[in-house]
């Protein structure tokens, strides 16, 4: 048997025979526990049968359900959709467009789902359940295989990039020791019941940085993954909610999932995540159902969701993210002290002083009066809160909030052309046993453009203008500060032009600067920055 097919555990006994569980404490269920833990998974293997649906003969056939409280499911048979991710990406490659190849991947995620439809009717509003009958779907993104390979290869720290935790008669517990997290190790806590969540997967699976870094543009929103890994017949979260959306992809065997309506209307889209919930405290599920290989389950931020493996079969699914801190009222918290700032400099009326008895009737301690001049106070703030907004500098806070996403993104996965076209591929020359940078190949006569389409982005402070980029960021969460450098005034038009013709691909002697040796110093400060790249290798 090929290790890439073995199950968690049997990967597990492979690399480490006989091992022994760690010695600090066992986290294997009580036996008191067993009959209870039947009977669970007996009503789940019924569950599964009644949303299991008949095989049909017809090919590519799409089934939806309507569910309680709203969820759908959509079903398809085993022959619907069947190209797998290794082709996908392969197809992906030769798309010409960034922002054309991710719509094209974030459909293929939600297939036979269409983009459009989903974000018009199930978008931040209730969870959807895709059930494909097709393992295969996701194969190549991430296994378990490649889980032990990181853990010997790379340094996986505990708390860093790497939690083991379990959840036990109700009781949450994350048992993380210090120092890098060795395969000997995890694995010991893998076979006594902890579950093990891979924090930041992209900075070590090229696969994962790649699928990210396209689905960031889709969403104009940093793609974050944790991957979870769950031995058979355990759980290794309390149920909570997230503030952010997840898409929950089933890559080997398959998980028990409850999903929950927001219980108050204050949970609804959180602008942070919950603490751990007891069961008493969270309802009955709107949705239960267990996923498979290929299968697709997504809720919004807010939604209560718990997940179990069951007795015969481990877990490893990938959560991809997207939307945390991305709402209005997030870009109003950056807009309204700007625009009060501005206000009182410009607007008398923001500068008057207020009432002299004010307080005599204003106030928590003041709320109840029946007092004439409460309303009138009211109805000032309403008057000056409206013109607040003419003073809003709206495209000045669009910027802050780009920039805190240029800052969060993944750097591009180069295809193999955009490798040979740009600065990673550029050829050198060797004279005099010294290697010559060949970036004066640039002339007006060559074709450049963006190398990808939210790869830069031009921002003022009000005192400079500076290109922000993400090509230089790392495959870990903000290891590095943003990426900028200041841009003459005199060539700000030659950068938006850029940033507006994409992605069609313009000569360096169009750009609109005041002379031939302005526009070819640019085009080599952006092609030295990996920020362009040529339609031809130079």
């Amino acid at each position: 048997m090929e290790r890439k097919h073995m199950s968690a555990f049997a990967l597990y006994q492979t690399v480490s025979a006989d091992l022994p569980p760690p010695s600090k404490k066992s986290f294997v269920q009580a036996p008191g526990k067993k009959k209870k833990k039947e009977n669970s998974a007996k009503k789940v293997t019924a569950l599964k049968s009644q949303l299991k649906p008949a095989k049909k003969k017809a090919q590519k056939k799409t089934q939806k359900h309507s569910l309680n409280n709203g969820t759908e499911e959509v079903n398809q048979t085993e022959n619907g959709d069947s190209e797998d991710l290794t082709v996908m990406l392969a197809d992906l490659a030769t798309v010409d467009n960034s922002r054309e190849r991710a719509s094209k991947l974030f459909q293929w995620l939600i297939s036979p789902i269409p983009a459009e439809t989903f974000f018009r009717e199930t978008w931040e509003k209730k969870p959807i359940l895709v059930q494909r009958k097709n393992p295969d779907y996701y194969k190549g993104l991430f296994s378990t295989a490649e889980f032990d390979r990181i853990l010997r290869g790379e340094d996986v720290q505990y708390g860093v990039n790497l939690d083991v935790t379990s959840y036990i008669n109700g009781t949450r517990e994350t048992h993380n020791p210090p120092g890098r997290a060795l395969p000997y190790t995890v694995w010991g806590f893998y076979k006594s019941g902890c579950s093990l969540r891979l924090l930041n997967p992209q900075a070590f699976s090229a696969t994962v940085w790649n699928v990210l870094s396209i689905l960031q543009e889709n969403f104009g929103s940093m793609a974050g993954a944790n991957i979870y890994l769950t031995p058979p017949g355990t759980q290794g979260f309390a149920p909570h909610y997230d503030d952010i959306e997840a898409f929950v992809v089933q890559l080997e065997g398959k998980k028990h999932w409850r999903v929950y309506k927001p219980r108050v209307d204050d949970e609804i889209l959180p602008v942070l995540s919950s603490p751990n919930f007891d069961e008493v405290e969270i309802g009955e599920p709107i949705l239960e159902v267990v996923l498979e290989a290929g299968d697709l389950l997504y809720f919004p931020r807010g939604f209560i969701h718990q997940g179990d493996c069951l007795p015969d079969a481990h877990s490893l699914h990938i959560t991809i993210s997207s939307y945390q801190k991305n709402s209005w009222g997030d870009l109003l918290q950056r807009m309204l002290p700007a625009a009060l700032e501005i206000a009182m400099e410009e607007d008398v009326e923001f500068r008057r002083g207020l009432p002299l008895d004010y307080l005599t009737y204003m106030g928590v301690q003041n709320s109840d009066l029946d007092d004439p001049r409460r309303p009138k106070f009211l109805s000032q703030i309403e008057t000056l809160m409206k013109k607040l907004a003419s003073y809003c500098p709206v495209d000045a806070a669009v910027d802050q909030k780009a920039r805190d996403f240029l800052h969060d993104c993944l750097p591009p996965m180069l295809t193999t052309a955009e490798q040979a076209s740009s600065v990673k591929g550029a050829r050198t020359r060797w004279e005099c046993d010294q290697v010559m940078d060949d970036s004066s190949d640039i002339s007006t006569r060559t074709r450049i453009r963006l190398l990808r389409a939210g790869c830069a982005r031009l921002c003022s402070d009000g005192e400079a203008v500076h290109l922000y980029y993400t090509t230089d960021n790392s495959r870990v969460y903000h290891q590095e500060e943003l990426k900028s450098f200041e841009v003459n005034t005199e060539l700000t038009d030659a950068v938006e032009f850029l940033i507006h013709s994409y992605p069609k691909f313009v000569t360096v002697g169009s750009l609109p600067c005041t002379s031939t040796a302005q526009r070819i110093a640019l085009a080599e400060q952006l092609f030295e920055k990996g920020i362009i790249h040529t339609s031809e290798p130079l």
